[in-house]
């Protein structure tokens, strides 16, 4: 039975490969000789490289419809890493996959028994998702790192606009002076209106990428600023009094938080340590002087 569910299990691997190295281009018609003459004479790609793009595109057979949106917004909560592109992790992801499955049946097969079925199946999801998982993880870090730098982006832009300058050339002041996940945020904004981009349209989009509520908060008052006439200095004035007020309450509700976070540790190894230091010679001492008397 083993033997059987190896050979089922090295077979749908083999056909996985040969679905991942097919060939994937269309055969290009007759009438069209000048682009097919164009295309033979282009240099090959790597094999590395296209290895990659049919990972990729087996990634992209194997999710649904929307995914890489849904995996490009991921990337943009995570600062989009130079390293991780969207192309470059749906190919890791279906790359993970076939490894996963391989290293599953081997490591099942030498295991034996219920493993040897449920190896590959292990494999194949952790292959599959731990680019998820690390993406995700680096996402969750950079917004704690954008929260917490926000009130210093905030405290610079409101001395920089009180002393005369404009808002735009007060964010060049933060993004110059700032290295913080909050201050690159207003950099990639900077770099759409230089393209051409309203600032509003910029802001909006910044505060889609990113999902700290006092973020979205702050850019939609400034939206709003921008297109009502409000003074700008009133505004961030405002703004950066309750980001402080809202830092505060964080560092306070951290700090209630940690007797809770201590009593497990203390009760689980300090006290029993303390318990056997206080009460070990004590308990010695008894029981050595009813074995004399007894």
């Amino acid at each position: 039975m083993l033997l059987i569910i190896g050979c089922v299990g090295i077979c749908a691997a083999l056909v996985m490969l040969i679905v991942l190295l097919g060939p994937q281009r269309a055969a290009l018609p007759a009438s069209m000789p000048s682009r097919r003459a164009t295309v033979e004479t282009e240099p090959s790609p790597s094999l590395v490289q296209s290895l990659l793009e049919r990972s990729a595109g087996l990634t992209a057979r194997m999710t649904k419809d929307g995914y890489r949106s849904r995996l490009q917004h991921r990337l943009d909560v995570a600062g989009n890493p130079p390293a991780w592109p969207a192309d470059r992790v749906l190919a890791l992801k279906g790359a993970g996959l076939i490894a996963g499955v391989v290293l599953g049946l081997l490591y099942g097969a030498k295991l034996g028994g219920i493993w040897a079925l449920l190896g590959p199946v292990i494999g194949a999801a952790a292959g599959f998702f731990i680019p998820d998982i690390l993406i995700r993880n680096l996402g969750e870090r950079r917004q704690t790192e954008l929260r917490n730098g926000l009130p210093d982006v905030i405290d610079m832009l409101t001395v920089c606009v009180e002393a005369g300058l404009g808002f735009d050339a007060a964010l060049g002041r933060v993004v110059s002076n700032l290295d913080n996940p909050a201050a690159a945020e207003f950099a990639r904004v900077m770099q759409e209106m230089q393209l051409g981009r309203s600032r509003v349209d910029a802001l909006r989009d910044a505060g889609a990428r990113a999902s700290v509520s006092e973020f979205r908060t702050f850019v939609s008052s400034i939206v709003q600023s921008t297109e009502l006439g409000i003074s700008m200095g009133d505004v961030l004035r405002a703004q950066a009094g309750q980001m402080r007020i809202k830092r505060r309450q964080r560092a306070e509700e951290k700090a209630q938080k940690l007797p809770v976070k201590i009593l497990p540790p203390l009760i689980l190894c300090i006290l029993p340590a303390m318990f056997v230091i206080v009460l070990g010679p004590a308990i010695m001492s008894i029981v050595g002087f009813f074995s004399k008397a007894g």
